[in-house]
């Protein structure tokens, strides 16, 4: 029986992007990744990196040193019992420097090549695994395989969708919550899908395509009109059980939840501006010559010129902090 599997981009999903990677000490884990991968092998899916690796041709990085990279990062994530199946990389480009490598391969996202490969050669459903990614051709990868997909839309690098991208069946902000959709998704599945055998994909070759796999229509039978009309109100007696209506309700619920959880990090990154920043300082500066005119005031030997210079600074403080906050409003 084929296996599912979870296929990942690399940079920026898995270990964190600092431009081409061309030394193992340049690699750092996505935060809370290891913990992330050891829950989805949970599930029953194998964990298998896809990756567009063109620093090669263009001649930044050796596959040599490509593969210290990919060690330290099985190492990284070993030592936190988080482990990957295999790894997947195109080192080809078209307009790549290296001749060996100059080249359009079917392999490269966002064709399916490297997907197609790994489920022939690991015995993977495409129709039952998910490709996850931050770019939209990723996506495209996946769904030209056959996969759903995944896309994570970080709040520092958000992905440029042209108009011919696929839209991604979801979107995360981190793999964290990836895993949580892959698991609401996998409890949602009806039983009698779960325990079906899952469809066989051919893939001949990188270069092939998955076939569209369609599924069997039942036989439509012929029944005797006094039969029809015996049976038809116990289908709609039964239509409408209470268990699915309480299911459907679950499912909303966690559509909601998880709605509302993304809304409230998206406010949290928009919130903060370097103009609410300045005036936040200016309000302690007016607070400050506030207490400063008291002082002297309230001091013996305090001259009404410098209560006057204090209450003075503050009013212009004031003014400046209104007018920021005024402006990141209107922002």
């Amino acid at each position: 029986m084929p296996d599912k599997a979870i296929f990942l981009d690399r940079d920026d999903t898995i270990i964190e992007d600092t431009g081409y990677i061309n030394s193992a000490e340049q690699v750092k884990l996505v935060p809370a990744v290891a913990q992330a991968l050891v829950e989805l092998r949970k599930m029953g899916y194998k964990l298998i990196v896809i990756s567009n690796q063109s620093g090669i041709a263009r001649g930044l990085i050796t596959e040599q040193a490509l593969a210290q990279i990919h060690e330290r990062l099985k190492q990284l994530l070993a030592e936190q019992n988080a482990y990957l199946d295999r790894i997947y990389y195109c080192p080809y480009h078209p307009d790549g420097a290296i001749q060996k490598y100059r080249k359009d391969s079917d392999w490269r996202k966002p064709k399916p090549g490297m997907l197609l490969a790994a489920s022939k050669e690991m015995q993977i459903d495409l129709r039952n695994s998910w490709m996850i990614g931050n770019d939209y051709r990723d996506v495209a990868a996946g769904k030209a395989a056959d996969c759903r997909t995944i896309l994570i839309k970080s709040h520092t690098k958000p992905p440029v969708k042209k108009p011919t991208d696929p839209d991604p069946d979801f979107e995360v902000i981190n793999l964290r919550e990836a895993v949580n959709v892959v698991k609401r998704e996998l409890t949602r599945k009806p039983v009698s899908q779960q325990s079906a055998p899952p469809p066989t994909i051919q893939a001949e070759s990188p270069q092939q395509t998955a076939p569209e796999v369609k599924p069997e229509q039942p036989p439509v039978q012929q029944m005797p009109e006094d039969k029809i009309q015996i049976e038809q109100p116990q289908a709609v007696e039964t239509s409408n059980p209470p268990e699915i209506t309480a299911n459907k309700t679950e499912q909303l619920l966690e559509d909601i939840k998880l709605l509302l959880k993304s809304h409230h990090r998206n406010a949290q990154f928009s919130e903060f501006s370097a103009m609410k920043l300045v005036a936040g300082i200016l309000q302690v500066l007016v607070a400050f010559c506030l207490v400063v005119a008291i002082w002297y005031k309230l001091s013996p030997t305090g001259k009404d010129d410098a209560v006057f210079t204090a209450i003075g600074f503050a009013m212009v403080f004031q003014l400046i902090a209104l007018t920021l906050y005024v402006m990141h409003k209107d922002l």
